[in-house]
């Protein structure tokens, strides 16, 4: 607090000095000779120099199944199965683990499954919610784009420049925030923020409203660089207050080139994608670099991946990589395969506070928590429950990864962001949150309960509806169902994903039962779960009013119609005129059954899921087995084996369902399970 205070005081006073910067231009420093030979890899050969400068003995490496599942979850995001790590530890060839990485690597839709996580948070991209106001996904372009490996370079050039229909013109859109905003939030502003903390690690946060109290960067800075991105001339405003300057396009870098004076704003994004990118400029590589480390290491070689003014533990190896980076076309891949092939990735895991006090000394990776999508795709895996992604049309949904669907309380609990802004690193402490989420959470609690009923063929399957409206979000739709020897009716109105549920109307209108003897109105049925609203009239555009069944999202009536004879259900769906608002924007889903649904699975289930689970093992013991080999790459121990036999032991010796419950809770709650050692 006191050293925050004194830097405040003396940008205030206009004291800052700005610290020993490092270059913009590009280094390239000789590999060392030292020992040079003992290393495969270059990247080895720095670390060793700076080990043997601390003082610091290499560690032997890490066993074959910690390096696995530490590589699986890098890559892929995924714990390898039983059978992918017992074909790798019977692997007797001495390269098996770069060709681990290599096969990891080939799989482009699970490596891309995986990496879009990253990215995501980094150009504040979403899936499974609603965009609203201009905003927009980028998803379309940026999935393909890391399935494809696209150079760097290029990638970022795409974001800064979008040209055609395909490109991801959503990145410079950015957040069209309801209601008034600062002038610091304008969308150039965050372009100009979001692509100088990402692809450069400068934070522009700051100066975008006044001259920065903790940086060298002024508020001309960051208007300059906003100009890159503006349709219209920029005027200054200071503290939300105008200035009456015009501001010209001015790269943060001046050295590097600038755009043309006056030129449209398409010269003028192409011109920034070329400062951005262009070789000359290599704090573009290394910024890069440094991300990628931070990543797989738990630090980066700076520390704050977004000040890379800040001093790296060594200059010589951020640069080597950089250089090598662009070397190689900026191949990702290539980088990934640079550093998870090296020595130095496969030493043991250091326990140690990231931001602990003192003078960082590099001694291997951290002990590193699971993202929420990999702790939430892992017990899918093991369990086989994933969640449903269903389309905006009736018909059929797919099982998928979490990252393709909105966060759930327990994957905001464990650090999924809502993506309203650039989060280049997540919080991974502990919080209360995330301890009742995990141990108490309806999420957590749903997923190990159907988990462990599915490991065991005990999950009831899902009964297929009878009609299913797609997402409504205006108007009406007319039903008209078969209902033949249907003895119950189970009508469900369900929310997807509306602004505001509460004050969403919709409803079933002129709804009725018809059968040999007439037409009963659904309005003069009594249900028997369930309380509707009757009496009620519905407006549609350009119809007169109607009366309607109504009753409130995510609510289901259900009617006993059983031996009445009714062979049709007739109704006209939709939501109420009165809901259309920009403050309410109802998306409603309309559902009709003939038995008590699944909730969890409203839609019929095509294709495979993300990981083909094997059929659960038939002894107490194979499945103990399995569970631990599968969760934490190992066998269980013989204490371990004993206390899963108590708990999983059901009538006849075999296990049951809520011991399985138990012990998935009990694994899965696990350091071991939780970290990336």
């Amino acid at each position: 607090m006191m050293r925050s205070g004194l830097l405040l005081l003396a940008g205030t006073l206009g004291l800052w000095a700005a610290p020993s910067l490092p270059s913009i231009a590009p280094r390239r420093p000789d590999v060392p000779t030292a020992r040079r030979g003992a290393f495969l890899n270059p990247l080895d050969a720095f670390v060793d120099v700076y080990f043997q400068k601390q003082g610091i003995a290499w560690p032997a490496a890490v066993s074959d199944a910690l390096f696995a599942r530490r590589v699986y979850l890098d890559l892929w995001g995924l714990v390898p199965t039983p059978d992918q790590l017992r074909e790798f530890l019977t692997d007797a060839r001495p390269d098996k683990r770069a060709r681990l990485v290599d096969a990891l690597l080939a799989n482009r839709r699970n490596y891309s499954e995986h990496w879009v996580s990253f990215w995501n948070d980094l150009l504040r991209n979403d899936e499974g919610v609603i965009y609203h106001g201009e905003r927009q996904s980028i998803t379309a372009w940026l999935l393909p784009a890391l399935a494809e490996n696209m150079p760097y370079d290029r990638f970022v050039a795409t974001l800064l420049h979008p040209v055609s229909k395909e490109d991801p013109a959503g990145f410079l859109i950015g957040v069209n925030w309801r209601g008034d905003v600062s002038a610091s939030q304008i969308p150039p502003l965050q372009a100009a923020q979001n692509s100088a903390q990402v692809f450069l690690g400068v934070n522009l946060k700051c100066n975008s409203c006044h001259d920065s109290f903790i940086s060298r960067w002024k508020l001309k800075d960051a208007y300059g660089l906003a100009s890159f991105f503006s349709e219209k001339p920029l005027e200054i405003y200071r503290c939300d207050k105008k200035t009456g300057e015009i501001s010209q396009s001015k790269f943060l870098y001046p050295e590097l080139g600038d755009a043309p004076a006056e030129a449209p704003l398409d010269e003028r994004r192409a011109a920034a994608a070329r400062l951005f990118t262009g070789k000359e400029n290599g704090r573009f590589a290394r910024t890069f670099v440094n991300r990628i480390w931070d990543r797989l290491f738990g630090r980066g070689l700076v520390g704050n991946v977004d000040d890379m003014d800040q001093a790296p533990w060594d200059a010589d190896l951020l640069d080597w990589l950089a250089a090598d980076f662009v070397d190689h076309q900026y191949d990702v891949q290539f980088l990934l395969r640079r550093i998870l092939t090296s020595r130095t990735y496969q030493l043991p895991a250091v326990v140690e506070g990231e931001r602990a006090e003192g003078k960082f000394v590099f001694r291997g990776p951290f002990l590193r928590r699971l993202t929420a999508e990999e702790f939430v795709d892992g017990i899918s895996a093991i369990t086989g429950e994933w969640r449903i992604l269903k389309t905006n049309k009736a018909g059929a949904g797919a099982y998928a990864r979490d990252w393709r669907l909105k966060s759930s309380p327990l994957t905001r609990a464990l650090g999924r962001p809502i993506r309203d802004q650039v989060f280049t690193e997540r919080n991974t402490q502990s919080t209360t949150l995330q301890a009742l989420e995990v141990v108490n959470g309806e999420s957590m609690a749903n997923l190990l309960h159907r988990g462990s009923r599915r490991m065991l063929g005990q999950l009831r399957p899902a009964p297929e509806n009878l009609y299913d409206s797609g997402v409504l979000t205006a108007g009406a739709a007319e039903i008209d169902i078969d209902i033949r020897g249907v003895k119950q009716l189970w009508l469900l109105l369900d929310d997807a994903d509306s602004y505001d549920p509460s004050r969403t109307v919709a409803g079933w209108v002129d709804a009725e039962l018809t059968g040999p003897e007439g037409a009963v109105r659904l309005a003069d049925l009594m249900p028997s779960r369930g309380a509707p609203k009757t009496g009620v009239a519905l407006h549609f555009k350009n119809q007169e009013p109607a009366a309607a069944v109504t009753a409130p999202l995510n609510s289901t009536l259900v009617y006993e119609i059983g031996g009445r004879g009714f062979n049709r259900f007739r109704a006209k769906i939709g939501v109420d005129q009165g809901s259309l608002k920009s403050d309410i924007s109802p998306r409603v889903r309309f559902f009709v059954f003939a038995e008590e649904p699944d909730p969890q699975q409203l839609v019929r289930v095509e294709g495979d899921p993300p990981v083909v689970t094997r059929r659960a093992a038939a002894t107490i013991k194979g499945l103990t087995e399995d569970l631990y080999r599968h969760a934490l790459s190992r066998d269980p121990l013989p204490a371990e084996q004993q206390v899963a036999r108590k708990m999983l032991a059901g009538p006849g010796g075999k296990a049951s369902a809520d011991g399985l419950e138990d012990l998935l809770w009990a694994v899965f709650l696990s350091p071991e399970f939780q970290f990336i050692q």
